[in-house]
């Protein structure tokens, strides 16, 4: 995936009117009037001996009339309250002066073209250029703005076929996991005839004159947003030929709630099938390309195995088998049982993330203490040197060709935009290719890892990021940001819509707690199921050493997670509502009973539990944030989600917030902003997520008592 490169020219910048003065208003409340919502008493759900109500199970018909008319009346009472921050405007206005900087990507070569996508400043989406020398501008190879009038359709991914003249591409409407792939002969500049749909989940992985991909069976549109989604399936598709032709390479009727993927070696000869039953652990299928035979690898999902590549008769994967923090081995096509296998880059004390092949060169991405760090060996594995990173950050790895003597690598960190940089991969030196520039001196800002102790004695790490020389008072307006799930690491990484909290003294926190990635499976396997109230027990944790370090205070702190995120704000904001002042719950998973009915949540059993397996219905209920909403005051509330979210589908957010309005004791407003024509997050035009942005950070300092107010400076840096 490109990462964005960003690049500038100041003329203007901004800086705040009443800097180190006093910002703290009086506390003023605004009076909601919350909508009502019917109560259905009649529909109880039975779990052994145990029944639990679920009144409000007709917003899981998103389709409903009554479902429609409930959030265009939320949506009114959210933004009605919206409208009456004075400052809103300000902060949306700083924003998108702050958002207007060009970003340049990751160059990418396929035949004799570099490919990069740019944008402007604020692009709803970005555009790809090609060229044949980078040290020209390149012309326009595809521009996904032209796909949809307000750049809710977006680019969900792009594959090359090996000579480089054909991309396959997929799109995705209004955020939707849903896509329809395209085929764009890009030598003469036309499309092609060939359109696949239901794909979802899905590479494209070209071999001959096709490519492979995935997708699920076809199914009503009239709930294709919320059904569940069994069958998936990997089909090969032959250019010029239309879908109904397409060749089933690999169905498993037998367990339908299983995904399927397929990838091929760069060289064409290999080609390997993925089988899993949720987000860890997948069983392993190898074979020659334009073959029916499949050789059996791996039959069950105990453990992760990701293609690399092929080198000879060997493929290379990257694998936590007998190494919970990842190692490098290669299978033999002719003899691939476990026996057999060659460790190319055994597990060390840091979890390797990632791994790429370049100029005969293996590049090993990994992350210590969540940041990251490359090490370089040659192609048996024998270690080389560590590629010195500009500094504590994060990059997505190395990226080029085989046989390629140039590479380039993405670098950022919380007060460093996404810069890339050019690689001699012969000499292991490196020098910038493209860099930014904003309209806000970073260099005022600073992070710093600091450990805490959680509540079991565990050490967790935390990136803090505020103005250099901050007088700590205990008075610091603070966003506490985690994800703690699936294996997923949560990196030092650089966020325009933070800016106005570090340019307003404040201080932005994320904890790394465990679920996470950043320490290997163990780490994450300790957050999880049984253990799933250990990263919430480190996530308030982290709230009470900010608390009691003097950072900040508990009506000075706003939390925020997304999606599993989401879950975690919502567990956190009704275990402890004393200890935060905002929270924002944002796609969460927050019915932790019924979450595997929806879409792809069955999925997700591997990190949760299901709630039909007793011991599992017990800690799933227990902290459950929809089912455990009390008659309570509870910190002021902002819950997001979108229509087309069909990840975690939005009637999760619809009956909490019913729960918590109903239930809610107290002045601070408990909302749900509901975005419409957007998705679970990915593709989300620019305009969209600074409307959005804009939305939360007004929300928040007008609940910690806070103002903020922007004024106009020029400070010209040109000669």
């Amino acid at each position: 995936m490109n990462k964005y490169l960003i690049f500038f020219l100041i003329i203007f910048s901004y800086s705040c009117s009443n800097e180190g003065a006093e910002r703290t208003m009086e506390k003023k409340y605004i009076n909601v009037d919350y909508p009502d919502t019917r109560k259905d008493t009649t529909v109880i759900d039975k779990y052994g001996d145990i029944s639990v109500a679920d009144p409000y199970r007709w917003l899981e018909d998103d389709n409903s009339d009554e479902t429609k008319d409930w959030v265009v009346r939320q949506n009114k009472a959210t933004f009605g309250y919206l409208d009456q921050i004075p400052f809103r405007e300000d902060i949306k206005s700083r924003l998108s002066e702050l958002w207007n900087y060009e970003k340049i990507g990751t160059p990418f070569k396929e035949g004799e073209t570099y490919y990069y996508f740019k944008n402007d400043g604020l692009q709803n989406q970005s555009v790809m250029y090609g060229t044949d020398d980078l040290k020209k501008d390149g012309k326009v190879a595809f521009d996904p703005n032209t796909l949809s009038e307000d750049g809710t359709s977006s680019l969900g991914g792009l594959s090359f076929n090996k000579k480089g003249d054909l991309m396959a591409y997929q799109v995705s409407e209004a955020g939707s996991d849903w896509r329809t792939i395209y085929v764009k002969d890009m030598a003469n500049n036309k499309m092609l005839a060939d359109k696949i749909e239901w794909v979802k989940f899905s590479g494209m992985s070209w071999a001959g004159n096709g490519f492979y991909y995935s997708r699920y069976p076809i199914s009503s549109e009239d709930d294709m947003l919320s059904a569940k989604n069994e069958f998936h399936s990997v089909y090969y598709h032959e250019l010029g030929t239309s879908q109904d032709q397409d060749v089933l390479v690999y169905k498993d009727d037998k367990f339908p709630q299983r995904n399927a993927y397929a990838g091929t070696s760069d060289d064409g000869k290999y080609f390997y099938i993925s089988a899993s039953e949720s987000t860890s652990g997948n069983a392993l299928k190898i074979g020659k390309t334009g073959s029916k035979e499949l050789k059996k690898v791996i039959d069950d999902f105990e453990h992760d195995y990701n293609f690399i590549d092929s080198d000879g008769s060997e493929l290379l994967f990257l694998t936590n088998n007998g190494a919970p923090k990842n190692r490098l081995v290669a299978i033999d096509y002719d003899m691939p049982g476990k026996e057999n296998w060659r460790v190319v880059i055994p597990e060390s004390d840091d979890a390797l993330r990632n791994v790429s092949i370049v100029g005969n060169k293996i590049f090993a991405n990994y992350l210590h203490n969540a940041s990251s760090l490359i090490k370089v060996y040659d192609i048996d594995g024998n270690f080389i040197q560590n590629l010195e990173l500009p500094g504590i950050g994060s990059s997505g790895g190395v990226s080029g060709k085989k046989d390629s003597k140039d590479a380039f690598f993405n670098f950022s960190s919380f007060t460093s935009p996404n810069t890339v940089y050019k690689l001699d991969v012969e000499n292991l030196t490196y020098k910038v290719h493209e860099a930014p520039t904003l309209n806000i001196d970073l260099d005022q800002f600073e992070t710093k890892q600091v450990w805490y102790t959680s509540k079991d004695g565990t050490k967790v790490p935390m990136f803090l990021t505020h103005k250099k020389g901050l007088k700590l008072d205990g008075k610091r307006p603070t966003l506490l940001y985690g994800y703690g799930g699936f294996d997923i690491p949560i990196t030092p990484s650089f966020s325009i819509k933070r800016l106005p909290i570090l340019e307003n003294d404040g201080i932005y926190a994320v904890a790394n707690i465990r679920g996470g990635g950043e320490f290997g499976s163990e780490w994450h396997k300790a957050g999880t199921k049984e253990n799933k109230q250990n990263v919430f027990d480190d996530f308030q944790a982290a709230a009470e050493f900010l608390i009691d370090n003097k950072y900040t205070s508990s009506d000075k702190l706003a939390i925020e997670g997304r999606s599993n995120g989401g879950l975690l704000v919502g567990a956190c904001m009704t275990q402890r509502p004393d200890l935060y002042a905002v929270a924002f719950p944002g796609v969460g998973v927050l019915d932790m009973l019924r979450y595997h009915t929806f879409t792809i949540g069955w999925a997700w059993e591997g990190d949760y539990g299901k709630s039909d397996d007793p011991e599992a219905f017990n800690y799933l209920k227990a902290y459950s944030p929809l089912h455990n909403v009390e008659k309570k005051s509870y910190p002021a509330t902002m819950v997001t989600t979108a229509d087309h979210d069909d990840r975690v589908v939005p009637a999760h957010s619809f009956k909490f917030i019913s729960e918590l309005q109903d239930k809610h004791v107290g002045e601070n407003p408990v909302l749900i902003r509901i975005e419409t024509s957007a998705g679970h997050g990915a593709g989300k035009p620019t305009s969209k997520q600074i409307e959005e942005a804009a939305d939360e950070l007004s929300f928040m300092y007008f609940n910690f008592g806070e103002t903020i107010e922007y004024k106009k400076k020029k400070t010209s840096i040109l000669p």
